[in-house]
């Protein structure tokens, strides 16, 4: 009967917390905690433009968010995916993402997903959408998810149990390896969350309006475009590896190569390329 009392005394603390937070930073467009800088600087001039959430992804979120009422959207960067009938809180420690977040957006903390500043147990859910690989230490990332959220860690993310699609196959392979040792595999997440997650196939729509790097499946002309690609974090720095690679796309896809190679995808509505929402529930 006492813990049972002093649980729902957390809960209406935290819960008076989140109300607080939200009537302090509702009118400012970034909160400042520390200072920090973060590769996205670099990416982040066209990024909104060319990363627009796509509706079918996001319907995807939000049926895994389900009744969350108050949610962390933590590498939130210009605010993809965010509910806009619920209490959110984006976290985001690349200061010219958070600056290019559109006016009317939920409030934004500039912080990191190592150290969150908000107390335990303060949000229904933790979301977090293709960011675990930027993280250096994604357990602590994950670890940090957990704790200030009380009800589910919502993310969406790509699976290095997936092989690898055309493109990396084909063009950039050190590509495919780098996100094999990025990405956590989805039992490696649910150990380090502390529950079974339950993990749910995104297949891309061949005309996906969010420029990642699984987004272009059907479309390998939008690789050549440096606007495009400067979006992409694997792509943004254009390399000599990158550079030679994009060159035989270019190649193939004047000689003909690639179509013949491809054919079976070119009458495809969607592709699954790995990505994954994995949804913990306590």
């Amino acid at each position: 009967m006492e813990r049972a009392r002093e649980q729902n005394l957390q809960r209406r603390r935290a819960s008076l917390f989140a109300e607080t937070l939200y009537r302090f930073c509702r009118g400012w467009r970034m909160i400042e905690i520390g200072d920090m800088t973060h590769d996205y600087d670099r990416v982040a001039a066209d990024y909104a433009s060319v990363r627009a959430p796509d509706p079918r992804v996001h319907a995807a979120i939000l049926e895994a968010l389900s009744d969350s009422e108050s949610i962390v959207n933590v590498g939130a960067g210009t605010g993809s995916y965010e509910p806009d009938d619920r209490f959110v809180v984006a976290v985001e420690p690349s200061a010219m993402m958070a600056a290019r977040r559109a006016p009317g957006a939920a409030p934004c903390v500039r912080a990191t997903a190592g150290a969150l500043p908000f107390p335990d147990g303060v949000f229904d859910a933790a979301l977090a959408v293709l960011t675990m690989h930027h993280w250096p230490d994604w357990r602590g990332g994950v670890h940090e998810l957990r704790r200030v959220s009380r009800r589910r860690i919502v993310v969406f993310t790509w699976t290095p149990l997936a092989g690898p699609f055309w493109f990396v196959r084909d063009y950039l392979p050190s590509v495919y390896d780098r996100d094999r040792a990025a990405f956590p595999s989805p039992e490696e997440f649910a150990r380090v969350a502390g529950g079974a997650a339950e993990i749910r196939a995104v297949p891309i729509p061949w005309d996906c309006t969010d420029g990642f790097l699984g987004a272009y499946w059907r479309r390998p002309e939008a690789y050549l475009d440096r606007r495009r690609t400067a979006a992409i974090s694997a792509l943004a720095e254009r390399t000599p590896e990158v550079g030679a690679g994009l060159a035989r796309l270019a190649d193939d896809l004047a000689s003909g190569r690639w179509a013949e190679r491809n054919r079976a995808l070119l009458g495809r509505e969607t592709l699954d390329v790995g990505y994954r929402l994995l949804v913990v529930n306590y």
